[in-house]
C-alpha cells in the first residue's frame, strides 16, 4: 500500500505517530524555516495558491510542506527518487497535515513514474523540483497540465541540465529559478551537508574505516569538493578525477593527487561519483579495480555508475550487506551501495536539518516570489533574486545570535560612486 496516497489509505495511526515526530525533532533544528512558516501564517501570501513538489520524501522537505500550507498554499507531493522515502513521514504528512502524498519506500519504476504524472495530471501553479522529473512530465503531458503555470523551482545540477536542455529547444513553458546555483544551496547544501552525509552514507552502510584508505572522488564541484574535505577529515587519501581544468587545479592546489579516472581506477579503495553525468564509471574502470573496492554515488540520477556494465562483466552478484551488492569479477569482489543510488539519502538520512533549514527556506522563499512575481517572468532557467540568498543568511545568524556590521552612509556613497 503507497503510503499517503490519500486519507483513506494513509497507512495507520502509529505509523503517522512516528512521522510527527520525526517531523518535530527536524523542525527543532530548522529555525530559518520555522521563521519564514511563522511569517507566512500571518502573511498568507500562497493563499490557494496550487504546489506541487517532486522532492525527497523526508522530514526536513515535510517542514518545507508545512511552511507553504501556512502561508495558504494547496500542496502536493511525490518522491523525487523512490529508496528515499520515509513512509512514517509521509503518512504524518497525510494524515497530520493534510498533504497528498504519491510516495512508497522502494516503488517501482512504473509506479514511481504514475505517481509523478499524478502530480503533473493536478495542473500545478508552481512546482518544486529535485531532478526535473515534475516539470519534465507536465512538458511532455496534455497542455492543459501546465496552462496555468507561474513557474517553479530546481534544486539540482542534473535537473537544471534537463531544463537548460528544454530552454534551448525553445519548449520552456515557464520561469524556472535555479535554487541549487544560489549561494546559500552552493555553499551549505552541498559543500557541507552533501560532504557530510555522503560518508555517512558510506559508513553505515559498510562500517568500514576510512583511515588510511584512497577515496577518489569524481567530480570537484561544490559537492565534490565538500565531500573531499570530509574524507581528508577522517583520514583518508583522496584522489579527484575531473573533466574541467580549472576544477582539476583547484583540486590541486587544495592538496589532492588529480588523474585520469582509468588511472584512479586501480589505485582506489573508495570511488564516489558526484558529477552529475552518466557513465562516469564503467567497464573499463571496473576491469582495473582491486578487490574489495567499495562503489557509491552522490549524484541525483543512479546512472554515474554503469550497474549494467558492472552485472555484464560479473561472474556472480550477492547481496552481502542490506545495502551493499557484492559483483564477483574474477577473483576480485567488486561492492556496490545502495543500488548505485544517492548515497548519503539511500544508506543514510541526507542531510542534516540545519543544512535543510537554510535549503528549504530559499525554496519557500522562491515560491513566494513565484507567486508574486512569476507571471512577469521570462520563460526561462533564471538565478535566484539575490534578495533572497541575503535574506536567507540574514535569518539564519539571527536564528543563531550573531550580529554583524552594517555600512555607514559615507561607506555606501564610496562604494556606489566613481568619484573619490
Amino acid at each position: 500500500m503507497t503510503a499517503g496516497r490519500s486519507r483513506s489509505q494513509g497507512a495507520g495511526p502509529s505509523l503517522a505517530d512516528r512521522g510527527q515526530v520525526r517531523i518535530a525533532w527536524a523542525d527543532g533544528q530548522m529555525p530559518v524555516l520555522r521563521s519564514i512558516r511563522e511569517r507566512f501564517a500571518r502573511e498568507r501570501p500562497l493563499d490557494g495558491l496550487r504546489v506541487a513538489a517532486c522532492l525527497h520524501v523526508t522530514s526536513e522537505t515535510a517542514n518545507l510542506l508545512r511552511a507553504l500550507i501556512a502561508g495558504g498554499a494547496q500542496a502536493q507531493l511525490c518522491a523525487s527518487n523512490p529508496l528515499t522515502t520515509q513512509d512514517d513521514v509521509a503518512a504524518a504528512l497525510v494524515d497530520r497535515f493534510g498533504v497528498g502524498v504519491q510516495a512508497v519506500r522502494g516503488e517501482d519504476a512504473d509506479s514511481y513514474a504514475a505517481h509523478v504524472v499524478a502530480l503533473a495530471a493536478r495542473a500545478p501553479q508552481v512546482t518544486l523540483d529535485d531532478g526535473a522529473d515534475l516539470l519534465s512530465a507536465l512538458h511532455a503531458g496534455d497542455p492543459a497540465w501546465s496552462a496555468s503555470l507561474l513557474g517553479g523551482t530546481e534544486e539540482t545540477t542534473t535537473g537544471l541540465v534537463r531544463l537548460r536542455a528544454l530552454e534551448h529547444d525553445g519548449r520552456l513553458r515557464c520561469p524556472v529559478l535555479a535554487v541549487n546555483e544560489s549561494l546559500a544551496e552552493r555553499t551549505f547544501n552541498d559543500r557541507y551537508g552533501t560532504g557530510q552525509s555522503t560518508l555517512d552514507g558510506i559508513l553505515r552502510a559498510t562500517n568500514m574505516l576510512l583511515a588510511g584508505r584512497s577515496v577518489v572522488v569524481l567530480g570537484y564541484g561544490w559537492t565534490g569538493k565538500g565531500v573531499a574535505l570530509r574524507a581528508k577529515g577522517a583520514g583518508a587519501s583522496v584522489i579527484v578525477c575531473e573533466v574541467d581544468p580549472m576544477r582539476a587545479l583547484e583540486a590541486r592546489m587544495d592538496g589532492c593527487e588529480v588523474m585520469p579516472a582509468l588511472d584512479a581506477a586501480e589505485r582506489g579503495d573508495v570511488f564516489i561519483t558526484v558529477t552529475g553525468g552518466r557513465d562516469v564509471l564503467a567497464r573499463e574502470h571496473f576491469e582495473r579495480m582491486k578487490d574489495g573496492t567499495m562503489l557509491a554515488n552522490a549524484g541525483h540520477f543512479d546512472v554515474e555508475i554503469a550497474v549494467d556494465q558492472l552485472a555484464e562483466l560479473a561472474d556472480a552478484r550477492r547481496q552481502v550487506l542490506p545495502l551493499v551488492e557484492q559483483f564477483e569479477v574474477g577473483p576480485r569482489r567488486l561492492n556496490l551501495l545502495a543500488q548505485g543510488r544517492v548515497v548519503n539519502l539511500a544508506a543514510a538520512e541526507g542531510h542534516p536539518a540545519a543544512v535543510m533549514d537554510m535549503s528549504f527556506a530559499n525554496q519557500a522563499l522562491c515560491v513566494e516570489h513565484l507567486a508574486r512575481d512569476g507571471a512577469a517572468l521570462e520563460w526561462r532557467v533564471l538565478p535566484v533574486p539575490p534578495q533572497i540568498d541575503r535574506e536567507v543568511a540574514r535569518l539564519k545568524l539571527a536564528s543563531l545570535g550573531v550580529r554583524i556590521d552594517e555600512l555607514t552612509a559615507g561607506q555606501r556613497a564610496y562604494l556606489t560612486s566613481w568619484r573619490s
